[in-house]
């Protein structure tokens, strides 16, 4: 019976065979060959090796599972750090400009330059504020079919106003001798350091500012401006009545600027310029730009509205230097600002000042993103950048003209230094030198025109 049930078991699973036989008395004998019964072991290997490939494909992905569980935190964490990173240049999103609202406060600026060079134009009526007039109009006739189409185009306006702006800026700005006391526009080359040496306090103030009274008619009056606190703030300003003192270092005097490092006119950020005897600056944690007489020991303050503080805007170009949203520079008959704003994508702007009244004048926005410079400095009107070559040489790669609105990107001015790092550069008119402070160095530069 046992067999009988094996050979039905194997007949049901694989297919029936015809088996002969004799009958010999009551019973009957059949050969069979067993062999057909043999277990299918090389089946059974191959099923065996399937289900083994099966078990390790679901054990590597119960430990890529495992895996994926663990780091799903640090990937949460990961986007949080660069949504809060990317959260600084969100305006360069939200100021996309493409609102209605947007496009009111355009309209409000156009008004605004409108009117601005109306005045102007009444007062000296010439071409150039024919033309610039002619041009405001249709301005105004485009935003108005903005309005009406409902598209909105307004990167390409805005490209439009902050160029018809600087145009109607220097309409206004140029006193009538300006031209002859710079009659070559564009600086040609810089000179070999003709002055270098360390600052007199000590080498690990690698921050300052340093240079000459700017004003043409001052006394030939040296300066030097440390910065302490994280190379942050400061409070007084070193002066020298000599050139010989200056490189002596020797009978200096420290004129208080401030109480304290942390007093409200502290000095914040290495901008700071002298000019006619006041020492113009960034005012402590603020917006806000600041002058102190030396003299009578009165400090007046502005605001800088739309100003980057606190590292939002500083030179960075190579390495960033902390501190330097606020650059202040002088030239022949003025005292210049150099900042960037929100507004302005983060791109530089110009502002002259009026050194008596401390107001602004007049102000004019560059296409040049001020993290990509290493510094700036003002020459006969003319706003220079510098970028970082290496450790021993930087170049002047770029100038805007406040006269023309004129633009340069094609400079190669080299020029030498002795560290990596620059704190300030600032041009004096008097003796058409160049003012670096270098990382704790005191370096100046003859200028050619």
């Amino acid at each position: 019976m046992f067999v009988f049930l094996l050979l039905l078991a194997f007949i049901g699973t694989v297919e029936a065979q015809r088996v002969p036989g004799q009958q010999k008395t009551d019973s009957c004998l059949c050969k069979i060959n067993s062999s057909i019964w043999t277990f299918p072991a090389v089946q059974f290997m191959e099923v065996t090796r399937q289900v083994q490939i099966c078990e390790d494909n679901l054990n590597e992905f119960e430990e890529k599972l495992r895996n994926t569980n663990a780091e799903l935190p640090m990937m949460e964490a990961t986007l949080q750090n660069i949504s809060a990173r990317l959260k600084t240049f969100g305006y360069l999103h939200t100021s996309g400009l493409y609102s209605a609202l947007h496009l009111r406060q355009l309209n409000q600026e156009l008004e605004d330059i409108h009117q601005s060079v109306n005045e102007t134009h009444m007062q000296n009526p010439n071409k150039e504020t024919h033309s610039l007039l002619s041009e405001l109009n249709k301005a105004k006739n485009d935003v108005q079919r903005m309005y009406i189409d409902d598209f909105f185009n307004l990167e390409t306006m805005k490209k439009r106003l902050r160029d018809l702006n600087n145009r109607a800026q220097s309409c206004k700005t140029i006193p009538n001798d300006f031209r002859s006391t710079c009659h070559q526009r564009i600086m040609t080359r810089i000179s070999s350091p003709s002055i270098t040496k360390l600052n007199s306090i000590s080498k690990s103030y690698i921050s300052g500012a340093w240079g000459r009274d700017a004003q043409l008619s001052s006394k030939k009056r040296y300066w030097e401006h440390c910065l302490v606190s994280g190379h942050k703030h400061g409070n007084t300003i070193r002066m020298y009545n000599s050139y010989e003192d200056f490189m002596a270092s020797r009978n200096y005097k420290d004129e208080q600027i401030a109480s304290s490092y942390s007093d409200k006119n502290a000095v914040q950020g290495s901008g700071t310029i002298l000019y006619d005897n006041t020492v113009f600056y960034q005012c402590y944690s603020t917006a806000e730009i600041c002058s102190f007489n030396i003299t009578t020991k009165v400090t007046k303050r502005m605001k800088l509205d739309g100003a980057g503080i606190d590292n939002k805007f500083p030179f960075c170009y190579y390495s960033c230097r902390d501190w330097t949203d606020i650059d202040l520079e002088a030239d022949q008959d003025a005292v210049w600002v150099i900042y960037a704003t929100e507004e302005n994508h983060g791109n530089i702007v110009v502002s002259r000042l009026d050194p008596l009244a401390l107001n602004i004048t007049h102000t004019w926005k560059t296409q040049l993103f001020k993290r990509s410079v290493t510094s700036t400095f003002m020459m006969c009107g003319v706003l220079y950048a510098t970028r970082f070559v290496n450790t021993y040489q930087e170049e002047v790669f770029y100038a805007f003209d406040t006269t023309t609105g004129q633009e340069i990107n094609t400079l190669s001015l080299p020029f030498e230094k002795v560290s990596a790092g620059i704190a300030n550069l600032n041009y004096n008119p008097v003796d058409r030198r160049l003012y670096m402070y270098n990382d704790g160095y005191l370096l100046a530069y003859n200028t050619f025109n």
